[in-house]
């Protein structure tokens, strides 16, 4: 297959997953969107984390809130917990990198903010730590996982709402959950600022 051939067949292979998800995820995504419009109108803020990847999507979450995403609107309460690198790197040469995220949820998490926690695998321990740190603080997770959903799928509540992509490959996974992230965005601005 020459190089073009295999650009098309990226375009398909990425065409035909979220096909595959829409209907899936999408009862997941409104009831996430909802659960986290909840938090924005009782004066909660969203805490987001991930690795890599997912580490960047957790800053496109908060960036888009904080900032705006379509529409001109007051700045929303989110924080990215994986761009302080002093924070980061004390913490993992202090204590253990598995505990990076799990340390800043419960400094600054409290009961009613949300946890994005962000995981193509679901496996990550830093990332399971994070959402055990979030249960310990009352606050609802909101997990983008993958493949079988991992350890962090299995750690999930009642109260929790998990987005697990049907799909295996890391890349596909990281499309859908950029695209969760815009519906995400757009549900809330809607909700809270009638955008159409």
């Amino acid at each position: 297959m020459d190089s073009h051939d295999r650009v098309i067949q990226h375009f398909h292979d990425s065409i035909r997953c979220k096909q595959m998800a829409m209907d899936v995820l999408a009862p997941a995504v409104v009831s996430a969107g909802e659960l986290m419009v909840q938090c924005l109108s009782s004066d909660g803020k969203i805490l987001s984390c991930g690795n890599g990847g997912s580490a960047a999507d957790a800053q496109h979450f908060s960036s888009e809130l904080l900032n705006r995403f379509e529409m001109e609107r007051p700045g929303l309460p989110a924080i990215a917990l994986t761009t302080d690198s002093s924070t980061l790197t004390s913490i993992a040469n202090d204590y253990a990198f598995e505990e990076i995220y799990s340390k800043q949820v419960r400094a600054l998490g409290q009961s009613g903010d949300i946890l994005l926690a962000i995981s193509t695998s679901g496996q990550s321990p830093n990332v399971a730590a994070a959402v055990r740190a979030a249960h310990e603080r009352q606050m609802p997770v909101v997990a983008f996982t993958g493949k079988e959903g991992g350890v962090i799928g299995e750690m999930l509540g009642d109260d929790d709402v998990e987005i697990r992509v049907p799909a295996t490959v890391t890349a596909r996974i990281q499309e859908i959950h950029l695209l969760v992230i815009h519906c995400l965005c757009d549900q809330i601005d809607r909700t809270l600022f009638g955008a159409e």
